[in-house]
């Protein structure tokens, strides 16, 4: 394949550790420098080294001065006019930094990491807007989830700035979502087009077997030799329902132990404290291992282990997967890579994006049945059934979500966004050199 050249800056608020919007970057970062693209990376936090790195802590969602502004826009219906001043002086920072990010890097295309999709940083989506406005910039404004997805954004002072921003619809970008309902959704508050690249796994190589590091993960979490280890590897939002997995395991009637991999992230305590008290009543044993797993090895200060997410798929039993709501399923995509059987809700957007594909899950839809119960307790004593199940479903994976997939998308997709902007250039050129002209004639000729 043809290498093809060209320097591309990532811009979100957070580029690091495992959330979903990180881990997909990865994934992409993986896929486009294979075609001979450099990656710089503009956030507030960034894993990524530190020479292709442009950080800003006011990019961050969780920088105080933005945490401040989100509770004064998204706890009101009305906003101050020093709230509305705090917000164009943060914006001007940023935009600042954005042309500074795009000189030294020599940025050609930009790609806006879920921060033009929702609130969480708004001073930094109005700066990239305006950025993009001004400059006429090449952008792939990247999808995870919108702010009409979540219910928290409903009531608001910042109906102005959503408008503008989450999304913008500016000629220069192109808008990618990761599921159809997404781009219909999309296309009806905007009338904006997308184009749909879903969340991949690098199926083509499949992952290492366990080399024992792990071997000790649950006698370090505390988890009995003969217990079933049930993995829940999401945030602990309410979404997420991780008290139906709580049940499950409770209606199970056999030694299980449910490990959540992630923290509560942005969403408050609340409602894991609810989480921690409904196991305590159900008699379930709930491990909180967020300081534990990464997405790489590693160790804390006081020398314990840091597992990677591949250590805990690994040592897991079963995946758990309740959510209400979710804009792919990066969480379902994984359970695939790893071989391992998944109890899910079917939530809209597996019902039609994923599901028609042939996928073997145990799925329930708004509660767990006696039938959810059954098929989980055969499927812990039955090896062959899940090796069946699980290989079916890898070489699905392999089909519909692989690393290919996304090269074959993104290489049309770059390059003829790039080819599109080199030509607007060019005609910007050739337009001024005919005003020039022009004006030179008519200099002569007066």
């Amino acid at each position: 394949m043809k290498r093809l050249h060209g320097h591309i800056g990532f811009v979100s608020t957070r580029l690091a550790g495992t959330d979903g919007v990180s881990l997909e970057v990865a994934k992409w970062v993986n896929v486009l420098r294979g075609l001979g693209y450099e990656c710089y990376f503009f956030a507030g936090e960034s894993d990524w080294p530190a020479e292709c790195s442009y950080v800003v802590p006011e990019a961050h969602f969780q920088h105080p001065d933005i945490l401040s502004l989100t509770a004064d826009l998204f706890d009101n219906q009305t906003r101050s006019p020093v709230t509305s001043r705090r917000v164009q002086c943060i914006k001007e920072h940023l935009k600042k930094h954005l042309y500074r990010f795009v000189r030294q890097f020599g940025i050609h295309l930009l790609i806006a990491e879920n921060v033009l999709s929702i609130p969480m940083n708004v001073p930094l989506g109005l700066a990239l807007t305006e950025f993009i406005a001004e400059s006429y910039f090449p952008t792939i404004a990247h999808h995870h989830d919108f702010a009409w997805e979540r219910q928290r954004f409903a009531i608001n002072a910042a109906e102005d700035y959503l408008r503008a921003a989450f999304p913008p619809t500016l000629r220069s970008i192109t808008h990618v979502v990761i599921n159809s309902y997404a781009g219909r959704q999309l296309a009806l508050r905007t009338s904006a087009n997308s184009t749909l690249i879903p969340n991949v796994m690098d199926f083509d190589s499949p992952p290492p077997a366990p080399d024992g590091y792990a071997n000790d993960l649950r006698m370090e979490l505390g988890i009995e030799p003969e217990a079933h280890l049930f993995l829940q590897p999401t945030r602990i939002v309410p979404r997420k329902r991780i008290e139906k997995a709580i049940e499950l395991l409770r209606r199970l009637e056999c030694p299980c132990a449910l490990l959540i991999s992630h923290a509560s992230g942005d969403e408050g305590s609340a409602y894991q404290d609810y989480v921690l008290e409904y196991a305590q009543l159900m008699g379930v044993q709930v491990i909180l291992a967020a300081e534990r797993v990464g997405h790489q090895r590693g160790r804390r200060p006081d020398g314990s282990k840091i597992y990677s997410i591949r250590d805990v798929y690994q040592q897991a039993d079963m995946i758990t997967y309740p959510s209400r709501v979710e804009g792919f399923g990066n969480a379902f995509l994984e359970a695939i890579y790893y071989k391992r059987p998944l109890v899910l809700s079917i939530y809209e957007i597996f019902r039609t994006d994923i599901q028609p594909k042939g996928f073997r899950v145990i799925g329930f839809e708004d509660f767990i049945t006696d039938d959810t119960v059954q098929q989980a307790r055969r499927l812990l004593h039955d090896p062959e059934r899940v090796s069946e199940m699980v290989e079916h479903n890898y070489a699905l994976g392999r089909v519909y979500y692989s690393y290919r997939t996304l090269e074959q998308r993104l290489t049309a997709l770059v390059s003829e966004r790039l080819r599109v902007q080199n030509m607007a250039r060019n005609a910007q050129r050739y337009c001024k050199v005919r005003e020039q002209t022009h004006l030179s004639q008519g200099q002569r000729e007066a």
